[in-house]
């Protein structure tokens, strides 16, 4: 299994960055290229149009339009609301994990308090617990007058890379 999550590892030779424009794009600060370098942000975050503003293990936040993201009814998906919540969780997961060690999420769930159908959606994950082989974030999306849309609660198992 390779560890696309340890902090320093370098891309392949001659191309340090590979993903460099997908990281800048994503919001993804300088200091953590080297962390992000090789595999980017994924696929999904791109589609999303997930764009990180603070990341930390501790107190991750990103944005993500709801343009895009709609069911339709024309409000947002509520798979939408998951993937942003898992997203945050799991990025926060994977640094508090740091090199050598991987997170993997073995349970999502949230609650959806309203709909909204423009704008962005802001995600806000918060750790609750920040353990040697788990890692607990609450994840609140809010709208853009920082009404709370949904709340999740995503749990990360912490392992060693093989």
């Amino acid at each position: 299994m390779s560890d696309i999550f340890t902090p320093g590892q370098p891309g392949p030779a001659g191309d340090e960055y590979p993903r460099l424009q997908e990281l800048i794009d994503a919001g993804v600060p300088a200091e953590l290229h080297p962390w992000l370098g090789e595999s980017g942000v994924g696929s999904l975050v791109v589609r999303m149009g997930i764009r990180f503003l603070e990341m930390s293990p501790e107190r991750m936040v990103a944005t993500m339009p709801v343009e895009g993201n709609q069911q339709v009814a024309g409000i947002l998906h509520g798979g939408a609301h998951m993937v942003l919540a898992e997203t945050l969780g799991s990025f926060a997961a994977a640094m508090h994990a740091g090199p050598g060690r991987y997170a993997v999420g073995i349970e999502i769930g949230a609650t959806h308090h309203r709909s909204v159908s423009e704008g962005l959606v802001t995600g806000t994950a918060e750790a609750i617990h920040l353990g040697g082989t788990l890692t607990t974030h609450e994840v609140v999306m809010t709208d853009g007058g920082g009404r709370r849309l949904s709340t999740a609660r995503i749990t990360n198992l912490i392992r060693d890379v093989r």
